[in-house]
């Protein structure tokens, strides 16, 4: 970066009239001082935009001058991380460009471009000091799991065993309570695109039922399977389930799945959950999507379990260091981009070194981030899935996914983190592997013969189901669609979709009024875009903030004039009103 400066007599510290400090069972909020230039330094700041590093920790800033005001923040894009670098195509020099994804910030303003109308960059505190250095400062809130803290007290053998079920799914043993995370057991994840690669234990169900909380970390169907909750409320439909007070309820299609479960307590974030004595759990949120993200904090005697689940910044990147055990995703591959991609610079050559080079990122990000927080434990869990279904052996052999072992051979090269590559059954002893981490006791794997691997999948009962709307009377009916997008509720953006999908996935999820990660995240689209831009308002949309409530099809149908037999081919579009969006769908088998 040609015009970044590193300051030698930078300084990170807290302030002193601001201490950290906790009285009468409350913890005040912290000042710190990320970077201070001199008065030379100030001086020659230029118009536009300055990159710095702070010498002493390596942290980059941004500072965008001119002449009525200083803005500044950190040099790291709220996306994963990426750090930012001048825009070359941005000739007015206000905006700065992520090397990760290409994510535009417009500096000026603090608004990203790039995706347009998405997000806004945290902005630090600027002031002068009596010495006219210039200081950046960031205000940290206090860390809710500081509060009341609790010092570790040694755990017996046996005392807290956490064993791996299969992808996001943990079985925790916390003394006399059992805690499961994410529970996805059986079928497919996002219609009919992701099947479980690991074959779960046989006694998975007992394991359910013996529980006395489950943690849902978000509504995505390889975490909340509802294949695998009818099993168990038709079991025990009182089981006492845990979600985070998200925008987008977790649970806010409960009632059309047919699930009969009666004991969901949705907690707000940041606050500590009581559970007996020694037990207690707090839900954190994901920085970049709050509306339906969350992570956990499971605390047992001391011990803390940190399991940030999917969440691309968890907690805005604030998070507890040197737990005992740390869980995280790892493998990459969960998106439609670009393997669903086609035309223009989506070449099979393009796509494959994307991919090469994305998981590659994620790898160095993960591997960053267990080495920032020095977790004594760290375990890559939450990608264990495979497009296993014959129509998906495309995607399959495109989609890539980043080797377990390889993120934690890395870790392993650059920490003294221990790393736990879990296997279907396998039980890992806290109490040993915090005592003596070679103990050949710490970490229980499953029996010898142990099936480790699915090699086969039960696919027709869960097609049968997407198949029944292929025929749904509704679909005799072209207006259909302009009454499904009048339902969803996008408007206001001028925008042409083109979009391909399985027939009977599109007709589920438009009669069922289902989130487009349906289609999305499971590879049942086949997507060209022109001009080749992520339009983020749009995808939100679908993805996350269409109506709690399906379409009134009853009513349609009722209003409906007969207009002749469906088709399986529509073009809509809508061009004569303005600020309207314009829609070409296509279904195809």
């Amino acid at each position: 970066m040609s015009n970044r400066n590193d300051t030698s007599n930078c300084c990170s510290f807290k302030i002193p009239r601001q201490r950290n400090r906790q009285t009468m069972g409350s913890i005040e909020q912290t000042t710190e001082i990320l970077l201070c230039l001199s008065p030379v330094e100030v001086a020659s700041l230029k118009e536009g935009i300055n990159f710095f590093r702070n010498k002493s920790t390596g942290k980059d800033y941004i500072l965008y001058k001119n002449k009525s005001r200083l803005r500044a923040c950190k040099n790291m894009c709220k996306h994963q991380g990426g750090l930012f670098i001048k825009d070359i195509e941005d000739l007015a020099g206000r905006s700065v460009r992520c090397t990760k994804h290409n994510w535009k910030l417009d500096v000026s303003t603090m608004k990203y471009i790039n995706p347009p109308e998405s997000f806004c960059q945290d902005e630090l505190v600027v002031e002068m000091d009596e010495n006219n250095r210039l200081l950046l400062l960031e205000l940290n809130p206090p860390n809710p799991w500081d509060l009341q803290p609790r010092s570790p007290e040694e755990l017996a053998f046996g005392e807290v065993q956490i064993t791996y079920l299969t992808h996001a799914c943990m079985d925790l043993k916390l003394g006399d309570k059992r805690m499961v995370f994410d529970p996805w057991l059986i079928g497919p994840a996002f219609a009919r695109g992701w099947w479980l690669l690991h074959e779960p234990p046989s006694d998975w169900l007992e394991r359910l039922c013996q529980a006395d909380l489950i943690y849902i970390s978000h509504l995505h169907s390889d975490h909340l399977s509802y294949p695998t909750l009818k099993k168990l409320a038709g079991r025990r439909p009182d089981i006492p389930i845990y979600v985070g007070n998200t925008e987008r309820p977790v649970f806010w299609n409960l009632n059309q799945s047919g699930v009969q479960l009666t004991n969901i307590n949705v907690m707000p974030f940041g606050i500590w959950q009581q559970v007996d004595k020694n037990l207690r759990f707090m839900i954190l949120m994901d920085g970049v999507h709050p509306e339906m993200d969350t992570c956990i904090i499971v605390e047992y005697k001391g011990h803390k379990i940190l399991n940030t689940v999917d969440c691309t910044r968890p907690n805005g990147g604030r998070l507890p260091m040197k737990v005992a055990l740390m869980m995280s995703d790892f493998a990459g591959g969960a998106s439609g981009f670009p393997m669903t991609f086609s035309g223009g610079k989506f070449t099979e050559e393009w796509k494959a070194q994307f991919i090469k080079t994305e998981r590659k990122k994620l790898l160095n990000y993960k591997a960053r981030l267990v080495k920032n927080l020095q977790p004594r434990i760290y375990c890559p869990f939450a990608g264990y899935f495979v497009e296993s279904h014959p129509s998906d052996k495309y995607i399959k052999e495109t989609n890539t996914k980043n080797d377990p072992n390889e993120l934690n051979n890395l870790i392993k090269k650059n920490s003294d983190v221990i790393t736990w590559t879990p296997r279907p059954g396998a039980t890992l002893d806290l109490g040993r592997m915090l005592k003596d981490p070679t103990d050949s006791k710490g970490i229980m794997e499953p029996p010898e013969g142990t099936k480790i691997y699915k090699d086969s999948w039960d696919f027709e009962p869960y097609l049968e189901i997407l198949n029944a709307a292929v025929g749904d009377e509704i679909f005799l009916h072209s207006s259909w669609i302009k009454e499904y997008f009048t339902w969803a509720g996008f408007k206001d953006y001028n925008l042409v979709v083109r979009i391909h999908s399985r027939v009977d996935v599109i007709r589920h999820v438009v009669k069922n009024g289902l989130l487009w990660d349906e289609l999305y995240i499971g590879f049942q689209t086949r997507l060209q875009r022109d001009p080749d831009i992520y339009h983020h308002l749009f995808w939100n949309h679908f993805q996350i903030k269409l109506p709690l409530t399906p379409p009134n099809w009853k009513s349609f149908l009722m209003c409906c004039e007969q207009n002749g037999p469906g088709i399986l081919q529509f073009s809509t579009e809508r061009t004569n009103e303005p600020n309207r969006n314009k829609f070409s769908v296509e279904n195809k088998a």
